[in-house]
């Protein structure tokens, strides 16, 4: 399922946005932000427009301010999702950058990381970086925490394999992630006492809501920063 949603308020990409730096890290390049001292670190994973996007560059800033080593990696190697490329609709644009390969180089860039020094990590993923959330939840060697906003791909399946603290953040329209698959979703981590859980469908908002917002619309900034401050606090609480 690629639908129109996924695309829908596409970002003004701005490679000098935030205010970190890009760095090479783990085979990818990577917007890092706040001290490479510390300990903690929280794992950005962007949309389909990739990591230039000023509105995802602002919230791991305030990661960083908030004492995390922050980090938002090139998921997609130079080649975020674009419109004006006929010849590369969604349908096809996904087959050069599967959800599985982003996994796969998460844990990569999670090995750096923690190399560097950094002993603990949560992860926070938007729409396509959701899924890729949902499989490092699996294995908590990885992570400590995991934070889905408006997921896409992600399955019953895949929730009933969380092992750490998850929560969720969904939209109340949204075809990748319903209202009542939310609620499947929560459904199940209740059903797990040993996994910490939050899951939270923020009315008339639509899916992207946290990072694609208009913002001169007041409404869609205070919905979008609530969102983003629970999946700050949710690190605070949960990577340690």
């Amino acid at each position: 399922m690629a639908g129109p949603q996924c695309c829908s308020n596409p970002p003004t990409l701005d490679p000098s946005a935030g205010a970190g730096h890009v760095v090479h890290l783990g085979g990818l390049s990577t917007y890092v932000v706040g001290s490479p001292d510390s300990k903690l670190a929280v794992l950005f994973i962007s949309d389909i427009f990739g990591y230039e996007a000023p509105n995802l560059r602002k919230i791991a800033d305030k990661a960083a301010a908030a004492g995390f080593y922050a980090v938002v990696p090139d998921f997609m190697h130079g080649d975020p999702f674009a419109f004006d490329k006929p010849d590369r609709p969604l349908p096809v644009w996904l087959k050069d950058h599967s959800t599985y390969k982003g996994f796969e180089e998460a844990k990569t860039i999670i090995e750096a990381i923690k190399s560097q020094g950094v002993s603990a990590v949560g992860a926070v993923g938007y729409c396509w970086g959701a899924k890729v959330v949902a499989e490092l939840s699996k294995y908590e060697y990885l992570i400590k925490a995991g934070v889905s906003l408006h997921p896409a791909w992600v399955t019953v399946d895949d929730i009933k394999e969380a092992k750490v603290p998850t929560a969720i953040l969904g939209a109340e329209i949204d075809d990748f992630a319903p209202p009542e698959l939310l609620k499947q979703f929560e459904d199940v981590l209740n059903a797990k006492p040993g996994v910490d859980s939050y899951v939270k469908v923020f009315p008339k908002t639509e899916h992207g809501w946290t990072i694609r917002y208009n913002v001169e619309d007041e409404g869609a900034v205070k919905s979008a920063e609530e969102a983003n401050q629970i999946s700050l606090d949710w690190c605070v609480k949960h990577v340690k």
